[in-house]
């Protein structure tokens, strides 16, 4: 299935041009741990790296440009308050908008990958840990392999 209005090879070139290298290895990374964890909960694995690829995208972007972002989408005033938050909605709006990704549940799971929420799908659940478990970028004792 596609999932983008681009190719894999856009989306690469894309991040490599708006990420630092250690954050790009970090997306590409968590990429490839949701791919791996995917199939364990019975997820599609094109699905989960597209969403490992993405859920950091707009990370590097600087603060004025982010803000601009999140006006544009619904964000508490408590996650508002911590720029640390800001990249995930930042970036599901970045994926919907500049890689046409129209899934809801990948769009959600960038949402959410940073702080959670009650009742995450698997899916969701997969780019989270992902995220935080990933063993390219992350240190030794939070990395775990798949």
């Amino acid at each position: 299935m596609i999932y983008t209005k681009v190719s894999l090879e856009e989306i690469l070139e894309w991040l490599k041009t708006n990420l630092t290298e250690k954050r790009f290895k970090h997306s590409i990374g968590t990429a490839q741990y949701a791919k791996n964890l995917a199939p364990k909960l019975g997820i599609n694995e094109e699905k989960a790296y597209i969403a490992g690829l993405l859920h950091d995208c707009a990370k590097c972007f600087e603060d004025e440009k982010m803000l601009e972002i999140l006006d544009k989408c619904d964000v508490s005033a408590d996650e508002r308050a911590s720029y640390k938050t800001w990249h995930a909605p930042v970036s599901a709006y970045v994926a919907k908008n500049t890689f046409g990704i129209e899934d809801k549940e990948i769009l959600s799971a960038i949402r959410w990958h940073t702080v959670g929420k009650i009742g995450m799908t698997d899916f969701e659940k997969i780019i989270f840990l992902s995220d935080k478990a990933e063993f390219s970028t992350r240190k030794d004792e939070y990395a775990q392999p798949v």
